[in-house]
């Protein structure tokens, strides 16, 4: 398999026209906050892989999470390192930058991607189940 990766400037782009952001600066800053936190929730058996699928800023050295945190628990989690984000924006901001991600990955990625996280996690990607995509 031939993986590509991403140049991070078209995804903060993607994000940036997605989450509707008002600045590059703001959209950079999420979609970094947001595939940090994404990869340190990948199980460590696939995280290699799978981060090669990712924009080089997501594959930094970030330690792995001590356990897979559900779709919410992800989305809380990452409330208090965006700025002025509660728990509802935060939701906004994740699926901005995981349904740009998806949009960018394609189909197949995206579902490998999606079978290596608790589940719940298709609707933070804009998609309504996995099924949707397998």
């Amino acid at each position: 398999m031939t993986v590509t990766t991403m140049q991070p400037r078209p995804l903060t782009e993607a994000v940036r026209e997605v989450g509707q952001y008002r600045s590059t600066a703001e959209a950079e800053s999420v979609t970094h906050t947001v595939l940090l936190a994404l990869s340190a929730h990948l199980p460590a058996t696939e995280r290699a892989e799978l981060t090669a699928l990712l924009p080089l800023e997501a594959t930094l050295s970030t330690p792995l999470a001590p356990r897979p945190l559900s779709a919410r628990e992800f989305v809380e989690s990452l409330a208090p390192h965006i700025e002025n984000a509660t728990p509802a924006t935060a939701r906004w901001h994740v699926t901005s930058v995981l349904t740009a991600l998806a949009q960018q990955l394609g189909t197949p990625q995206t579902a490998r991607l999606l079978a290596q996280l608790p589940p719940g996690y298709a609707l933070l990607f804009g998609l309504a189940d996995l099924a949707a995509v397998a």
